[in-house]
């Protein structure tokens, strides 16, 4: 028996006592898939084919498709669902792959922008932006300094407390939301929303915790967006990332509107140092441990920052620093390269996103985005696979409506049945009930774009490591580096860290990678920032 039905008439074919062959369309709105009541004279049945031949019937293409039993009770698939889904994988599984010999030209590639970078301050993808900074933490600094780390959808004020040499510090801090509408909004908006919660922080304090009579509090500005720094303590912000898109603070001193902002508050506080996160981390890594040259960021966004010998800054123009050293802020999350392996996602996510063809590599690799690149492979499959349901679920159409601690928890299921990641899949996405098989596909996109993304996270390192001499294979091998490394997706996210230190051997080789530590150093860009004011204190540290 054979019939030319349409999806409306599936529910009554499903009743007949055999089951006869189905023509369906090849493809109508949702794709492939179509989901089907299991009646009882079906249940019997548990048959997979799929057909390839075609006849027309009214001008309209068909295929020839038999009924599949779907693991659930009472529910059939048909069996070409599934082979589209698996195409689609398929495909971007083959447009993410990182084999060694790609990681090594994306080395390559991000070496040569970085020294180009160095050489001219135009033109470059990487920044590589000087910081101003030449007085690194030694572990003497003692006295009461503040921290203002602005650098994502959170952020962090801090007092540290640093007793002078072998006393360590303390230190208290409290985290603060953004509203998205301050994300996107005025400026001075956002500026009096920190400075507020910055001086409510202040009037909590107690006296002891207070600087001495006839001293200003100091404060070190940590703020994690692309700058050209002018001073120590002054610099322009050259555009916003990370999803921030603020009006009237491109092209400002960031210093000078914190500052008003500060002044609108009546609070009595002085910025003495302008640092970028990772400048901040490096300033906390070397505060207990010298041999820190590296630092990097891997939470919201992304970036790192190293030790550079002052020679090597061609651009430099003001007096050589008396240290003979710049740190210098990389800025990487603007690379780009055509050895990036970017796919149909990537592009998606770019254009839609608050600053198109900017910052590319961080829109791979960062947890801003690596939750939203999950949910857009979904969505293809919902389109092209008719996966997920009868109809597009709307929520899988909302950007940003998986965020990337979501796949964490889904990629960190070992259940048999994957029952984490459905229970997500149902909270996040209204997706309920999902079958076994979509769940397994779901965790298949999930594994494909956290590795592909902490192994381009472990060639960027690679390729500063290289920069420096210091990847075992530039002439200095032997010295010991430590890179100190903050942020939640690589404190958090267990397998992209695992993945990460994976391709990282894989690069140096087992024997160089004995030279090269990776330290964690959680919150260290605040208590960084409040050393840096300590070390360019207008009072002095002691």
């Amino acid at each position: 028996m054979s019939a030319l039905i349409t999806h409306r008439s599936i529910e009554a074919i499903c009743q007949l006592p055999q089951v006869p062959e189905l023509r369906l369309p090849t493809r109508s709105s949702r794709g492939f898939g179509l989901r089907v009541p299991l009646g009882d004279s079906l249940a019997r049945r548990a048959c997979v084919s799929w057909g390839s031949h075609a006849r027309t019937d009214r001008g309209r293409r068909s295929v020839s498709y038999s009924l599949s039993r779907r693991q659930e009770p009472g529910v059939l698939v048909l069996a070409g669902q599934q082979q589209e889904a698996q195409r689609v994988l398929d495909e971007f599984r083959e447009a993410c792959a990182t084999p060694l010999e790609k990681l090594e030209k994306v080395v390559d590639s991000m070496v040569l922008e970085m020294e180009a970078g160095l050489a001219a301050e135009d033109g470059c993808l990487l920044k590589m932006l000087p910081s101003f900074v030449e007085n690194l933490p030694k572990g003497t600094e003692r006295g009461i300094y503040y921290a203002l780390d602005l650098g994502g959808t959170n952020f962090r004020v801090l007092r540290a407390v640093f007793g002078g040499p072998g006393e360590g510090c303390m230190q208290e801090s409290e985290i603060f939301t953004i509203p998205h509408d301050l994300m996107v909004g005025e400026s001075d908006d956002l500026f009096d929303f920190i400075a507020s919660k910055l001086r409510d922080f202040v009037l909590r304090e107690t006296e002891n915790k207070s600087p001495p009579p006839g001293r200003k509090r100091e404060l070190g500005f940590t703020f994690s967006f692309p700058v050209m720094q002018t001073s120590v303590a002054s610099g322009t912000l050259i555009h916003w990332s990370k999803g921030f898109k603020v009006a009237g603070t491109v092209g400002r001193d960031v210093v000078e509107v914190l500052r008003e902002a500060i002044s609108r508050q009546n609070l009595d506080m002085e910025v003495a140092a302008l640092v970028n996160d990772t400048v901040g981390t490096l300033a906390g890594g070397r505060y207990i441990n010298g041999d820190v040259m590296i630092a990097v960021i891997l939470g919201t966004g992304t970036n790192a920052c190293y030790v550079e010998r002052a020679e090597a800054v061609p651009k430099w123009k003001g007096p050589p620093p008396k240290s003979g050293i710049h740190v210098i802020n990389t800025e990487w999350g603007n690379f780009g390269s055509p050895t990036l392996p970017t796919t149909f996602a990537d592009d998606d996510l770019d254009r839609e996103s608050v600053n198109p063809s900017e910052h590319i590599f961080e829109k791979m690799m960062s947890g801003m985005y690596l939750g939203d690149l999950v949910r857009r492979v979904m969505l293809r499959l919902a389109k092209d696979a008719g996966y997920f349901g009868d109809s597009i679920p709307e929520k899988l159409t909302k950007k940003l409506a998986l965020t990337t601690p979501d796949i964490s928890k889904m990629h960190a299921d070992d259940s048999p049945t994957l029952e984490v990641v459905g229970e997500i899949l149902k909270k996040k996405l209204d997706l309920d009930p999902t079958r076994l098989e979509e769940r397994r596909v779901v965790y298949s996109i999930i594994d494909i774009i956290a590795r592909r993304g902490a192994r381009l996270a472990a060639a960027a390192i690679v390729a500063v490591l290289r920069k420096i001499g210091r990847d075992g294979k530039s002439g200095n091998g032997t010295s010991k580096t430590v890179i100190a490394m903050d942020g939640g997706l690589y404190e958090h996210y267990t397998k992209f860290r695992d993945y990460l230190n994976e391709a990282f051997v894989d690069l140096l080789g087992e024997e160089a990678a004995k030279n090269v530590v990776i330290e964690l150093s959680k919150d260290g860009s605040g208590i960084g920032a409040a050393l840096l004011a300590a070390c360019h204190s207008k009072y002095g540290s002691q």
